[in-house]
C-alpha cells in the first residue's frame, strides 16, 4: 500500500495511484486506490474502537484520582503525589484519544474528498465536460485509440444530439439526461429490427474433438499462448484443460476471439453475432455452451474453474462471472481477458480478474464503459508502441493481436507491483505453474435459424343458415 503520514506528520492520509510499471499501467487490486482507500477505513474504524477504550480508561482514571482525595490528608507529600501522578497519566491517555480522533478523521476527509472528486469527474462526463480536447499543438493529449473509442461511445448520446443541430446546451443536457450509451440496449434494439434478427442468440450444440495430454503453461502468458493454438485451428472451436493439483483438479476455459463469418449469423458462435450475444445477451448461449463441454470433459459440479479469453471471448468469460447457472455448478475463482470490453461486467464476489489492455487498441473502449478498480480485478494497460504490418490495415491493427498481448502478461508475471504480484500468485494458487495436463478440443455449432412461421390459409366459416340452404331471399 502506498505511504501514509507518520503520526504527527500534520498532513492527512492521502492513497496513490500506483506507478506506471515499464510500458504497463495498472489499475485496481491491492495497489489500487480504492482497496487503499477500504484498508485506511478500516483502520479508521478500529481507531474508533481504541479511542472508545481509551475514553474508558481516562473515566476509571478520573475516578482513582478523585478516590484517592480523601486519603492526601494522612500523608500529604505521598497523597498529593500519587494524585497528581494519576492525573497526569489520564490526560496523556487523553492526548493520545485526541490524536486518533484526529487521525481517524483525517482518513474519512480523504476519503470524502477522493467520493467528490470521483462524482464531481462523472457528472461532467455525463454533461459532456470531462473530454479532453486534442489538438496538434505542443500539449496534445494523447488518450490512445482504446481511450479515444470508449469516451465516444460513452458520450454518444450528445455527440447525436450535436450532429441533428442542437446548440452546445442543449447537446449538453441531452448527454446528462440519457446518460452514459448503454451498449447492451443498443445491440438489442438493432437485432430486433427483423432485418438483424440473425444477431439474437440461437442454441449452440458442442460436439467433442478429442484429447490429448501434453506440457502447459498455466501462467496467464502460458493460457494465452495455448488460446492462440486454438484460435488456429477449426472454427468455432473452445479448449478445456484439466489441471491436477495438489489432489486435486482444476479447469480451464479457453475462448478465441472474434471469428469473421460470411455472412455473420451461420453457425460459427464467434462470428459478428457472437459479439452481440456477448454484449447484448449476457453469453446467454454461449454460457451454456461452456456448461456443457465442462461436463463432457470430465468436470464435476463444485470443482474450480478459470476462463480465458481475447477479444470477444473475454466477454464470454466474464459473463461467466456474472451467470448464476454457472456459478451454481462451477467454481469460477479468476477469468483473464485479453483485449475485450468488460466494463459493464460485474463479477460475483470473490472472482479475481486479471484484464489486458492496449492503449491503441479500440476493442477494449467498444463497450464505453471502464473497468472496475477493485481489490479483485486488476487492469494492465499496455503502453508499448506498435507498427502496421506489411498489409495490415486500422481500426483495430496490430494492437489487437493475442500474441502482443502474450508479451504482455509476460510482463506481469515479471513485474513487482502489488497488485500484479498478488493477481500472479492467486492465479498460481489455483493452477499451479504447470506441466502435464490433459487439453480436450470442442466444436460449438450454433443450430440454424428457425423459419419464420407462416400463417395458416383457413376458409372462412360458412353461417349454418346457408350451409342449410334456409338463408333469407
Amino acid at each position: 500500500m502506498a505511504e501514509i503520514a507518520p503520526v504527527g506528520g500534520g498532513t492527512a492520509p492521502h492513497p496513490q495511484p500506483p506507478g506506471p510499471d515499464g510500458t504497463l499501467r495498472i489499475r485496481g487490486g491491492v495497489g489500487g486506490i480504492n482497496f487503499q482507500f477500504e484498508e485506511l477505513l478500516a483502520g479508521a474504524a478500529a481507531l474508533d474502537e481504541l479511542v472508545l477504550q481509551l475514553q474508558a480508561v481516562e473515566r476509571e482514571a478520573e475516578a482513582v484520582r478523585t478516590a484517592l482525595f480523601p486519603y492526601q490528608a494522612s500523608s500529604y507529600g505521598s497523597g498529593s503525589n500519587a494524585i497528581i501522578a494519576v492525573g497526569e497519566s489520564g490526560r496523556d491517555i487523553g492526548r493520545v484519544r485526541e490524536q486518533l480522533q484526529r487521525i481517524g478523521s483525517d482518513v474519512r476527509a480523504s476519503h470524502r474528498e477522493y467520493e467528490f472528486a470521483e462524482s464531481h469527474l462523472a457528472i461532467r462526463l455525463r454533461t459532456g465536460m470531462g473530454l479532453p480536447v486534442l489538438s496538434d499543438g505542443p500539449n496534445r493529449l494523447d488518450l490512445g485509440a482504446r481511450g479515444a473509442t470508449e469516451g465516444i461511445v460513452q458520450d454518444l448520446p450528445r455527440i447525436l444530439a450535436s450532429m441533428m443541430g442542437l446548440p452546445p446546451v442543449a447537446a449538453n443536457l441531452v448527454g446528462a439526461i440519457v446518460g452514459p450509451t448503454d451498449v447492451g440496449a443498443v445491440v438489442r434494439t438493432i437485432a430486433a429490427i427483423p432485418a438483424f434478427d440473425f444477431l439474437k442468440p440461437r442454441p449452440i450444440t458442442v460436439s467433442g474433438g478429442g484429447t490429448i495430454s501434453k506440457s502447459v503453461d498455466l501462467s496467464a502468458a502460458g493460457m494465452l499462448e495455448e488460446l492462440r493454438h486454438v484460435s488456429a485451428g477449426s472454427e468455432g472451436e473452445i479448449a478445456v484443460v484439466q489441471v491436477d493439483k495438489d489432489g486435486e483438479r482444476a479447469w480451464v476455459v479457453l475462448i478465441p476471439g472474434t471469428q469473421l463469418g460470411n455472412p455473420p449469423g451461420g453457425s460459427n458462435p464467434w462470428d459478428e453475432a457472437g459479439i452481440a450475444d456477448a454484449l447484448g445477451y449476457n453469453s446467454k448461449e454461449t454460457s451454456k455452451a461452456i456448461r456443457q463441454a465442462l461436463l463432457e470433459a470430465g468436470a464435476v459440479a463444485g470443482e474450480t474453474v478459470v476462463a480465458v479469453g481475447h477479444s470477444q471471448g473475454g466477454i464470454h468469460a466474464m459473463n461467466l462471472s456474472q451467470d448464476k447457472a454457472f456459478l451454481a455448478e462451477y467454481n469460477l475463482k479468476f477469468v483473464v481477458t485479453a483485449g475485450s470490453p468488460v466494463g459493464g461486467i460485474t463479477p460475483q464476489a470473490g472472482i479475481g480478474s486479471l484484464h489486458l489492455e492496449h492503449e491503441h487498441d479500440v476493442v477494449p473502449g467498444a463497450d464505453g464503459k471502464v473497468n472496475s478498480d477493485t481489490k479483485d480485478r486488476v487492469t494492465v494497460t499496455m503502453t508499448n508502441p506498435v507498427d502496421l504490418a506489411p498489409g495490415e490495415n486500422l481500426p483495430i491493427g496490430p494492437a489487437h493481436k493475442l500474441s502482443g498481448y502474450e508479451e504482455g502478461a509476460k510482463l506481469v508475471q515479471l513485474s513487482s507491483d502489488p497488485s500484479l504480484v498478488a493477481s500472479t500468485a492467486a492465479l498460481g494458487g489455483l493452477l499451479g505453474v504447470g506441466g502435464m495436463a490433459k487439453v480436450s478440443r470442442f466444436k460449438l455449432s450454433r443450430d440454424a435459424p428457425q423459419p419464420a412461421a407462416t400463417p395458416s390459409r383457413t376458409k372462412p366459416a360458412v353461417p349454418s343458415d346457408i350451409r342449410s340452404g334456409s338463408g333469407a331471399r
